[in-house]
């Protein structure tokens, strides 16, 4: 009795698929598939190896202390300011500020006084009483009162006389001449790895004679300030007046399978805040500070300042890579892999391009029923002439399951 036949997608789902090798002598595929493998081993050589290191081990966990020391000397007014007045915070981190420009209202106490913003002036206690309970300076209290002559403003409770910051104050153009030492170490902790921004050999004196300069002194951790806002492409006259913040961006990108004496950082620079620049609500950078007192009789005091400034960050990040076999091994089958998209693109040529695409189509995929699978024979077996079809062309070769075509 036969075997009943079984369903064809349980049929399709327990078969067999193996490679059969047929070699296509044409030069057109040829050419194609050896210039695909010589461009992909290309990139793979070229940009994968050589260019990102792939066969390395890679710490992007970076490990960072920054100090930060600013020296100059300036006048403001009439006063000389040292780096105790115009940097902030004093402790020396990574973020401080150097003030430009100070606005300063003087002895004030708490109490009652006119509001100073022009959106409070009035004529009435009526004019006072519409409007939201606090302002800028203080708390409303409702009443209508002189703030001059010919003005009359709203009364507010709080830190009087309030502060004008529309009145106009000097700059500290000095700044532009103050120095920036950096010190700046890393460590890259997966392996080991201790550097620091200070040159090598290179004796007190010298570090504080030599200045930051991309191309002549790469490598000084000391910058002045007015060179700094111009590797930014800032004008520093204008930024010492609205204030703004600068990024130094200190790079360590190092390959480890070198000498240790060549990790080295990269100084680049930029503005942070170039986005608000430009900004008729609030542009550049400023911030208040107040310093309290008592008076005479007891009274407590405080000068309010309204300072302007250019805000610094000091941005540590990088990367470091050494020889690892695991990476090497992984990316090393990956390019063997990938060669063998040349192939997939000659058999998309074969089967829908070139002349003879249907003979070779059929000689690629061949399905095996396995009633027809007989055992090989166990001596050689003389074929006649033509019966592997009509194609004269067609030659078996010596390997079994390995056909010549020549199209």
């Amino acid at each position: 009795m036969p075997p009943r036949p079984q369903p064809r997608c349980l049929a399709d789902f327990f078969s067999y698929e193996t490679t059969k090798s047929v070699v296509v002598k044409s030069w057109v595929v040829g050419v194609v598939n050896r210039v695909v493998q010589l461009l992909i081993l290309s990139y793979f050589i070229g940009w994968v190896f050589l260019h990102e290191k792939a066969y390395q081990v890679r710490d992007t966990v970076i490990e960072s202390s920054v100090v930060t020391k600013v020296k100059g000397i300036g006048k403001y007014g009439n006063r000389v300011l040292d780096t105790a007045d115009y940097v902030t915070p004093p402790q020396g981190t990574s973020v401080f500020v150097v003030v430009t420009k100070q606005i300063l209202t003087e002895n004030q106490e708490q109490g009652v006084c006119p509001e100073s913003e022009a959106a409070y002036r009035c004529a009435s206690n009526r004019d006072c009483q519409g409007k939201a309970r606090t302002t800028g300076s203080g708390v409303l209290t409702g009443r209508c009162v002189p703030y001059n002559v010919s003005l009359h403003t709203c009364e507010i409770r709080g830190w009087c006389p309030p502060e004008v910051d529309t009145v106009d104050v000097p700059v500290m153009l000095e700044a532009e001449n103050f120095t920036l030492f950096i010190k700046n170490s890393v460590r890259f902790p997966l392996f080991g790895f201790e550097k620091a921004n200070l040159p090598p050999q290179v004796s007190a004196g010298e570090l504080q004679r030599c200045r930051f300069h991309p191309e002549q002194q790469p490598l000084c951790p000391i910058l002045r300030l007015g060179d700094v806002a111009r590797f930014a492409g800032q004008d520093f006259a204008s930024l010492a007046a609205t204030g703004g913040v600068l990024g130094i961006k200190i790079g360590w990108v190092c390959d480890l399978d070198r000498a240790w004496e060549l990790c080295l950082p990269r100084y680049s620079f930029t503005r942070l805040d170039s986005v608000t620049q430009h900004s008729p609500g609030s542009p550049g950078y400023n911030f208040r500070h107040a310093r309290y007192y008592r008076g005479h009789n007891g009274t407590e005091l405080r000068t309010l300042t309204k300072a302007f400034g250019i805000r610094f960050d000091v941005l540590v990040y990088g990367n470091a890579g050494k020889f690892g076999i695991v990476p090497t091994l992984i990316n090393t089958v990956a390019a063997f892999t990938s060669i063998g998209v040349g192939t997939v693109l000659c058999d998309i040529i074969l089967l829908n391009f070139l002349k003879g695409a249907e003979h070779y189509k059929a000689r690629k995929f061949e399905e095996v029923p396995e009633a027809s699978v007989s055992p090989a024979p166990t001596s050689p077996t003389v074929c006649a002439p033509g019966a592997l079809g009509d194609q004269s062309r067609e030659k078996q070769s010596t390997d079994s399951g390995t056909f010549s075509l020549g199209l």
